[in-house]
């Protein structure tokens, strides 16, 4: 349950619609929910813009962030983070080449609005990708999603904003959690969470486990000569991760909490359904390792001192085979190529210092300097170095929360990026250490009560992306030039919305967006052919122009005392300006989602989920079909604290893809048990 955060330098009525506001926005308290079944969040990793100090346990209400609860998450079976923000308007979720979930924010990729754990950046150094496939959320208490208008205490690179996802934090003395479950084709999932919270100290920890053999195609599928139908070739994964936490609370809000988290993974990709595209590749591991300190100290009564300091490893192979059978390795040219496996160690380290200032009335303040040391390193089989590049990035950035009357908040953003370039590397060229590269973004915005549980808003955000190490460096197996000097991408970020209950238990929100983006980083072939190849070779550079703008609504409300209904709709219109004959991908113009639940009995509830997606742009000439999928699921309770469920995902068998020729699971399976104390 959120409650209003406690400052008396605001207004009531302003605590009271800044709490709302993270409940409309993200339809955090299903009305079914029994106690027992969410998650307390780690109120420091949550990343405000400029809010009263809150309660600990309380997510910051972040202006125009929506929220994935955790019960979100149980309630419609998310087991990873791309799933789980599909479950927000303006966010899309598609499947690339590699066998990885991509989120896209308003059009916006991973590398324009990349993702953080507790504030901190955890996106790949090399090509500021992650695979949201690869990210379980059982340990998770909620995700935060600000689309556009974001904290400037992120730092450098959320041209269209930010995924944070907030770590759990215990309650009570002993609290935890235990689920088991099973499903078709293999599918297998464990996972176990405990914590404490003695006054002073508190632990969590968890552990979680999940794999599969593949998955079933649709019986609609029609085989070609790279994929039989049935069970999707090569499709496995093993997911396992244990994370431990341990925190000091001596008192006057003072907070002090180190996070260690261990990712291990492998997985295969299957082979495109096109023949001419087909890759035989597979991933023996796909590994993270974690280490994150974070801290809130008072120094005084004005003032409070925060501390993010984190140190991330990356380490994956992928091994590249001559056909379906994954017996020989694919070997030819030079680099990694030549032995057919291509192993990166890719290392992130850094900090944050943020002071925290109430001195003056009416106003919050926040001053942020942080750094961050991208290193990637490339080896090929036979441990020979093919790249090793190093970035320094360094931001300085200041926002104000500017009270005006009882109802009218003002939040003013600046930030300032420097990317310094320390170490390049490669084997396949010799390159000159570029110059240091500089951006800025601004941002402001309006927030008014209208009601103590409604408001309205306006924001205007200038953002930036720095370019990556991939950007600027990779010749891709010599079909590319290197492009040290590109420069930042810009965009302009507009909105206006609404947050509010129209009418008593229902939430509602809405929002107009349009985001103007220059200097867009694109692929030009350097000779004017049609593909990329080492007689006709492409760069990267800042050529783009492209103009996003759309539409979301929202409304989740009861009906009677065993109903409730909700869902929620996107309207995008994507348009590249500087060349309208190059589409830009993997963006439906249209989403929406809508869910029922029954209260059948007192001890059983069923739901249903469904989602539309319209057809969308795979390449500049081939388009997918639009789909829509409908999940099934019944949930028992025996006993307060235990509950049986049952779904079955895609009922209707329906085959459809989210890139070409990379389809979709069919209708699938799945049982589990949850016990919670």
């Amino acid at each position: 349950m959120f409650r209003p955060p406690r400052n008396p330098s605001f207004p009531r009525t302003r605590r009271a619609a800044l709490a709302t506001a993270v409940a409309v926005a993200s339809g955090c308290t299903a009305a079914w929910a029994q106690e027992g079944r969410g998650a307390t969040p780690f109120e420091l990793g949550a990343i405000q813009v400029t809010v009263p100090r809150l309660a600990l346990g309380e997510i910051a209400p972040e202006q125009v962030s929506s929220v994935v609860t955790r019960e979100d998450i149980q309630t419609f079976n998310r087991e990873t983070v791309g799933e789980a923000v599909n479950l927000l308007s303006g966010v899309t979720v598609s499947t690339n080449s590699r066998n990885e979930q991509t989120v896209y924010l308003r059009g916006y990729d991973p590398r324009q609005a990349p993702l953080f754990i507790d504030g901190i950046p955890v996106y790949v150094p090399y090509d500021g990708y992650v695979d949201f496939g690869r990210f379980d959320t059982g340990d998770l208490a909620a995700i935060q999603v600000a689309k556009g208008f974001s904290s400037v205490a992120y730092g450098p690179n959320t041209l269209g904003g930010a995924i944070n996802l907030i770590s759990r934090k215990p309650g009570k003395a002993f609290e935890g959690d235990a689920s088991i479950g099973f499903g078709e084709d293999g599918a297998r999932r464990a996972a176990v969470n405990l914590g404490s919270n003695q006054g002073v100290w508190y632990v969590q920890a968890g552990v979680a486990h999940r794999e599969a053999d593949g998955f079933r195609l649709s019986d609609d599928f029609r085989p070609t000569a790279t994929e039989d139908g049935g069970r999707r070739d090569n499709a496995y994964y093993k997911d396992s991760k244990a994370s431990l936490k341990l925190g000091l609370t001596p008192g006057g809000g003072d907070e002090y909490a180190l996070t260690y988290i261990k990712q291990d993974g492998e997985k295969g990709q299957p082979p495109s359904t096109d023949p001419t595209a087909a890759r035989y590749w597979q991933w023996p591991y796909w590994d993270k390792e974690s280490l994150y300190f974070v801290s809130r100290t008072a120094l005084g009564a004005h003032e409070t001192l925060k501390l993010r300091l984190f140190a991330d490893w990356f380490d994956n192979e992928v091994n590249s085979y001559t056909d379906a059978t994954y017996a020989m390795l694919k070997t030819s040219g030079s680099g990694s190529v030549s032995t057919g496996r291509s192993i990166y160690h890719d290392k992130t380290h850094g900090g944050a210092v943020e002071l925290e200032s109430r001195r003056f009335e009416g106003h919050l303040v926040r001053f942020v300097a942080q750094t961050k040391s991208d290193r990637h390193e490339e080896r090929d089989g036979d441990d020979a170095l093919g790249a090793d590049f190093e970035d320094t990035l360094r931001s300085l950035s200041v926002e104000d929360g500017i009270s005006i009357g009882d109802k009218t908040l003002l939040s003013i953003g600046l930030a300032h990026h420097e990317l310094e370039p320390e170490k390049v590397f490669s084997s396949g060229g010799t390159f000159t250490l570029p110059r240091r590269q500089r951006a800025t973004d601004a941002q402001i915005g309006l927030f008014y009560d209208l009601t103590p549980t409604a408001r309205l808003y306006a924001t205007v955000a200038e953002k930036t992306r720095l370019p990556t190490l991939k950007d600027r460096y990779s010749i891709r197996l010599g079909r590319f030039i290197e492009n040290p000097d590109l420069e930042v991408e810009q965009a302009r970020n507009y909105e206006i919305g609404y947050q509010g209950q129209p009418w008593a238990g229902a939430q509602a929100d809405a929002a107009i967006f349009w985001s103007d983006i220059e200097d867009k980083i694109q692929s030009v072939n350097l000779n004017g052919a049609a593909s990329c190849s080492a007689a006709n070779q492409c760069q990267m550079q800042n050529v783009g122009k492209a103009r996003i703008k759309g539409i979301e609504l929202g409304l989740k409300t009861p009906l009677g005392a065993r109903w409730e209904i909700g869902g929620n709709a996107t309207w995008m219109d994507v348009e590249n300006v500087s060349d309208p004959a190059t589409r830009l991908t993997k963006i439906p113009e249209t989403k929406v989602i809508l869910h029922a639940l029954w209260r059948a009995a007192a001890a059983v509830d069923m739901i249903a989920f469904a989602e539309h997606d319209s057809g969308r742009w795979a390449s500049d000439t081939v388009k997918l079909d639009g789909f829509t999928t409908l999940n099934l699921k019944m949930v028992w309770r025996p006993m307060k604290d235990l509950s049986a469920e049952l779904r079955v995902n895609n009922v209707t068998d329906r085959n459809y893809e989210l890139e070409a020729g990379f389809p979709a699971p069919g209708r699938m399976w799945f049982a589990s048990l949850d016990y919670r104390f």
